[in-house]
């Protein structure tokens, strides 16, 4: 059954700008030179509890729209959501009242341990209805919608039935919600499973992209000599997400898009930069849309 978004509650529009992580190294310089970026991201589970942190993320809200992204919720478990993990979630929404809210289709929690790292699903109907369910869920109690990422994935079940596109389009589909596009990770999956980036990228719904991730990843060779790409999060975005970045504003247009910088997080200044060039083309596409509107 669809379930369209419009049941739960708006959250705060968010401009179709370049938007950089708050890590913890540039919480200070961020609070004091306030730099032109589009928004903030935050990983949930940083800011649960108080403390410096979370002192800084509310000196920062009233100048910036926030995305709260999850890692810790586990949509794909096959077990229940841990309520006292939800719960924390959603207090931190009401205070903070993001403009978006997101997670990812994976699973990292097992008979109550959690597992540091975002572990793959098998794509079948069965995984489908976990995660739906689970999705559905999460919003009831946030009482908003929330975004699903693509996932980076380095090995592929021989029972999965469903393209990991497909997937995806189903659940939002079915629960409301929205999707999160990672281009990195698209490119990293596409790499490791011999997919073609750029028809996973068309078959997604443009009415559920809500926003775009923008990463770096590594590459690693293997005793074989094959190859195997890493979603590390450690470098600049490399030249294919950028055209796959270029691809995606075609299809979508203008989107929120983070610059994810999460391992050897470097100068502020670096991640502005990328920020910059993300901008660029943001508002190249914006530009042709709206001279294209008024001829």
């Amino acid at each position: 059954m669809s379930h369209p978004s419009g049941r739960f509650v708006a959250l705060s529009p968010i401009p179709a700008r370049a938007g950089i992580g708050l890590r913890f190294p540039h919480h200070q310089q961020v609070v004091a030179s306030r730099p032109e970026v589009g928004f903030l991201e935050i990983h949930a589970e940083n800011y649960f509890g108080g403390g410096t942190a979370r002192r800084y993320l509310e000196r920062l809200r009233p100048h910036y729209p926030i995305s709260v992204h999850g890692v810790g919720l586990s949509l794909g478990s096959a077990g229940e959501l841990d309520p006292l993990h939800l719960a924390r979630l959603a207090e931190l929404v009401s205070t903070i009242e993001p403009a978006l809210v997101s997670e990812h289709l994976a699973w990292s929690v097992s008979n109550g341990h959690y597992l540091a790292d975002l572990l793959p699903l098998p794509m079948t109907e069965e995984a489908l209805a976990v995660v739906c369910r689970h999705v559905e869920q999460t919003q009831e109690r946030l009482e908003c919608r929330i975004l699903i990422e693509n996932p980076s994935t380095y090995l592929q079940f021989p029972h999965s039935t469903i393209p990991e596109w497909e997937f995806l389009a189903a659940v939002a589909e079915r629960t409301g919600c929205g999707i999160l596009c990672d281009l990195n990770n698209i490119f990293v999956s596409a790499s490791n499973h011999g997919w073609e980036a750029a028809l996973y990228l068309e078959a997604l719904p443009p009415a559920s992209i809500a926003e775009l991730h923008l990463a770096g990843h590594a590459l690693r060779v293997q005793p074989d000599g094959g190859t195997l790409r890493i979603d590390n999060h450690g470098s600049p975005v490399s030249a294919p997400v950028w055209a796959l970045f270029q691809r995606a504003l075609e299809l979508f247009g203008p989107r929120p898009t983070l610059i994810e910088w999460d391992t050897d997080i470097p100068p502020l200044p670096v991640l502005l930069h990328e920020a910059d060039m993300a901008n660029e083309l943001l508002a190249c596409v914006a530009g042709s849309t709206a001279h294209a509107s008024a001829a």
